[in-house]
């Protein structure tokens, strides 16, 4: 019997969890039988989807982690491996956007923040990621899976928003140079790059006819992406089914940037 996707006896770990894609990739892998952690700064974002988390039946936390910051980063993942004893899979999917008027107003502590949790906060998170799994592998214990959620901007050109999209070209970077490096210890490493999707951060731009009318009237399928589009992407790659798989950046954005 053909079962890869099956999550048994795994434990999948989601930065950014409490909402949108990050939810969406978490609630997906608890429903493959994952037990599933979730990062988030929001209380009461974390508990609302820890409810949605425990109706499938896995064990579920979730965690306030800040990963801005390396020592919170450092300190949440052991205390991920307190609770759970492992990592099978890391997803880093915490981030942040601005809206700038114009290239020429970026700067600031605004600026700081997109890099703090953009960049330095998922390199810190797949960092101990790896620190982990090479550990596991070097006592014998071979494997593990890496995501990065980058974004469909890490590619073309997107104005007003450069800070955003130069942390998501770097990160698919990042992950590329992991995949490379820790692959003779079993572990894979890809990138997932999102198209418009209908999230808390692209709430304003949903409710903007012009956008609507000028960019998701682009969109071959007609309509915004959803969060749990994102559920199948996030199972395969914490399983056996995406075994060699590793090094990609993978688009799911509707063939937007193939019209």
């Amino acid at each position: 019997m053909y079962t890869p996707f099956d999550l048994t006896g795994r434990v999948a770990l989601v930065t950014g969890g409490n909402g949108g894609i990050g939810l969406g990739m978490a609630e997906a892998m608890a429903q493959a039988g994952a037990s599933v952690e979730i990062w988030g700064t929001n209380p009461e974002k974390n508990g609302r989807a820890l409810e949605r988390l425990k109706a499938h039946g896995t064990k579920v936390h979730a965690r306030i982690v800040d990963v801005s910051t390396e020592a919170n980063v450092v300190a949440g993942f052991n205390e991920t491996l307190a609770t759970f004893g492992r990592v099978d899979a890391c997803f880093a999917n915490a981030g942040v956007s601005n809206r700038w008027k114009s290239f020429l107003d970026i700067g600031g502590e605004d600026y700081r923040r997109v890099m703090a949790i953009n960049l330095d906060g998922m390199i810190w998170t797949m960092r101990e990621a790896c620190r982990h799994v090479k550990a596991r592998a070097e006592a014998g214990d071979p494997g593990g899976s890496i995501a990065a959620v980058a974004s469909l901007g890490a590619l073309f050109g997107a104005a007003r928003n450069q800070d955003y999209t130069a942390t998501k070209a770097a990160i698919v970077a990042v992950t590329n140079g992991i995949a490379v490096e820790f692959a003779r210890y079993g572990v894979r490493a890809n990138s997932i790059l999102p198209g418009w999707i209908a999230t808390e951060m692209t709430d304003a731009a949903q409710h903007n006819d012009v956008f609507t009318k000028n960019v998701i009237a682009r969109v071959p399928f007609r309509r915004w992406g959803r969060p749990d589009e994102f559920g199948g992407i996030a199972v395969y790659l914490a399983s056996d089914a995406s075994s060699f798989h590793t090094g990609d950046s993978i688009l799911i954005d509707g063939a937007f940037s193939k019209f």
